[in-house]
Parts: structure tokens; C-alpha cells; sequence
């Protein structure tokens, strides 16, 4: 069975820069408490007419894809990482597809939120190993600033989240010792509620009504402390359980990206795994919470800026709503 390895990475943000300044114009809230809780700066908003969960996708798709020295035409499958796509149906992934120009490829839509983009490249190393597809692209896209309750109300979680997008291409590894040695996925449903947006749903002869308007369950909930505990925990488990698959300690790690959901978190883990600062990629503070586009951004601007080398073993984690959590182990 062969290994697949990155051969691509690229990411898009739009060009809408919100500062916390800006967010303090239109709700209670302040630079001091959002820096403090969550360690965001800045994010960046979608541009009406300019910007889609899909054509933000294939804007990193095709830095990806020439990274990779391939051309669009070369992909085999698309593998979608979203919580947040153009339409309630069908997936962002076809359109991607369209948008690249690309013909009867299948196309996968994986909606695991903050952990979704791991478990799509789990999906597609599967793929890979199995035979089935040379060349497949992981995209990880997100517009939420479209689904947010900007009013004192929701300050809690709108303040956090951004829009952007990133993607890999995954090709077969030469090397059985060179690209993703293992991915690691588990689910715990019992808190499916304590981070959702549980409106619209099926559970009512009206799929959308105007109580779950008046009522905000159409916005995310979240139950912060409970999420931070949770993950605080899963993190460093799924990290160790990479490691000891394949047979490293911590201090082997030459980088970890872990998901950007709060600076706390990553702060928290670094200090449990006894890392240094230049060993963990943190980028929070400019994009905010991108969900499943967090980590191949992160991943995306670590390559660029020279933070990934040949050779490298480099951690992917990633905690969210679900509860889930993964993790996958590269040697680069």
C-alpha cells in the first residue's frame, strides 16, 4: 500500500479586513476583551459579489495545484471541507468543480466543521493508498460572516469567527517514509449542542420559522467553557496518539498546526506538549476562527514563510463541534 504525500499548499483570504475596533461600533464589546479571551486581532469578511465559499476554494485550489506542477485538468477527486456552503444543497464541491473547469471527477463534501478539513484529508489518503486516485485536492472554505449575530447577543461567538480558504493537493509519496504516515479521527456526539446551529432543522413540519428567527438558534451556540475543556484535553491526546503510532516523541515535532480556535488553546497545548513558540504556527490573531479552512491557511502560510522544509515532521491537529477531533502526522 503506498503513502500519499502534500505536494501542493495554498490558501485565500478576502481582502475585507474587520478589525475588533470595527466590531465595537456595532455591539458591546471591546480590542481589550476579545484579545484577552481570544487572543484575535483582526479577521477578514467575504465581499458581496466578489467572494464565494467555492471561488474562494478554488482561488487556494490553483496555487495548490501549480505548486504541485500539475494543471486542474490533472485532479482526479475533490474532497470539500465545509460548514458553511454556497447552497444548502448540492455541496460546494461540484461548484468548486465548475469553477476549475474540471469534468466528471467525483466530488466529496465533508462536513465535520473545525476538524473537517483533517477529516478530508484522511479521505483522500485513503483514496490514495487504496489505488483509486493519484491526484486529489483538499479544500478547507469558509464564508461566516454571513451567519453571525452581530448584535450584543452574539458577541460571544461573532466575534471569533473569519472567512477564508486553503487547499492541498495530494499525490502518491515515492517514499514509504516521506508523507502522511497516519491520520487519526474520533467523534463523541453526546455534546452535539454545546456548539451548533441547531435552526434550521428537520425536527419541525417548517424547516425554518420565524421563532427560530426571534429565538437566534438560526446563529451558532456556544458553550465556551465547556468547548475549551474539551479541548484542552483531545488536543494533546490526538497529538500523542500520532506520535506513538508511528514511533516519535513531542520534541520530534519540527511543527504543529493545530487549529486555530483560540490563542488560549494553542497557547495551552504548546505548553503540554513542551514545545517552543517557533514549533506551533499560530495566525489566529489575523484571521480569526476559519473552522475548516483554518488549518491548510495556516499550513499554507507556514510553507511561505519558510516554516516547512524537506524532511520535516510536521503535526496537523484539530478540535470542534461534534465533538470532534483529529490529527494527522507528515513527514514532509
Amino acid at each position: 500500500m503506498r503513502n500519499s504525500k502534500i505536494a501542493g499548499v495554498g490558501h485565500y483570504v478576502p481582502e475585507n479586513v474587520v478589525t475588533n475596533k470595527d466590531l465595537e461600533k456595532i455591539m458591546d464589546t471591546s480590542d481589550e476583551w476579545i484579545r484577552e479571551r481570544t487572543g484575535i486581532v483582526e479577521r477578514r469578511y467575504f465581499q458581496e459579489g466578489v467572494d464565494t465559499t467555492a471561488n474562494m476554494g478554488a482561488a487556494a485550489s490553483r496555487k495548490a495545484i501549480q505548486m504541485a506542477g500539475l494543471e486542474p485538468k490533472d485532479i482526479d477527486m475533490i474532497v470539500f471541507a465545509t460548514l458553511s456552503p454556497d447552497y444548502l444543497f448540492p455541496g460546494s464541491g461540484v461548484l468548486l468543480q465548475r469553477e476549475l473547469g474540471l469534468k466528471e471527477i467525483p466530488a466529496l463534501d465533508v462536513r465535520n466543521q473545525c476538524s473537517g478539513f483533517i477529516y478530508a484529508l484522511s479521505v483522500a489518503d485513503q483514496f490514495i493508498k487504496t489505488g483509486m486516485y493519484n491526484n486529489v485536492l483538499v479544500v478547507g472554505s469558509e464564508i461566516h460572516s454571513t451567519g453571525l449575530d452581530f448584535s450584543t447577543r452574539g458577541r460571544g461567538v461573532s466575534v471569533i469567527f473569519g472567512d477564508g480558504a486553503g487547499a492541498v493537493v495530494l499525490v502518491p509519496s515515492e517514499s514509504e517514509d516521506r508523507g502522511i504516515l497516519s491520520t487519526h479521527l474520533h467523534a463523541d456526539g453526546e455534546f452535539a449542542e454545546e456548539l451548533a446551529v441547531t435552526a434550521p432543522n428537520s425536527n419541525k413540519k417548517e424547516r425554518l420559522t420565524h421563532e427560530m428567527i426571534d429565538d437566534g438558534s438560526i446563529y451558532p451556540y456556544m458553550n465556551g467553557n465547556m468547548v475549551f475543556k474539551h479541548a484542552v484535553t483531545r488536543f494533546p491526546e490526538v497529538i500523542e496518539e500520532a506520535l506513538n503510532k508511528n514511533g516519535y516523541k513531542p520534541e520530534d515535532i519540527d511543527l504543529l498546526v493545530p487549529h486555530q480556535a483560540n490563542l488560549r488553546i494553542t497557547s495551552y497545548i504548546q505548553q503540554k506538549m513542551g514545545l517552543p513558540a517557533e514549533k506551533v504556527m499560530s495566525n489566529i490573531q489575523k484571521y480569526g476562527n476559519t473552522t475548516a479552512a483554518s488549518v491548510p491557511i495556516a499550513l499554507s502560510e507556514a510553507y511561505e514563510e519558510g516554516r516547512i522544509k524537506e524532511g520535516d515532521l510536521v503535526c496537523l491537529a484539530a478540535f470542534g463541534s461534534g465533538f470532534t477531533w483529529a490529527s494527522a502526522l507528515i513527514r514532509w
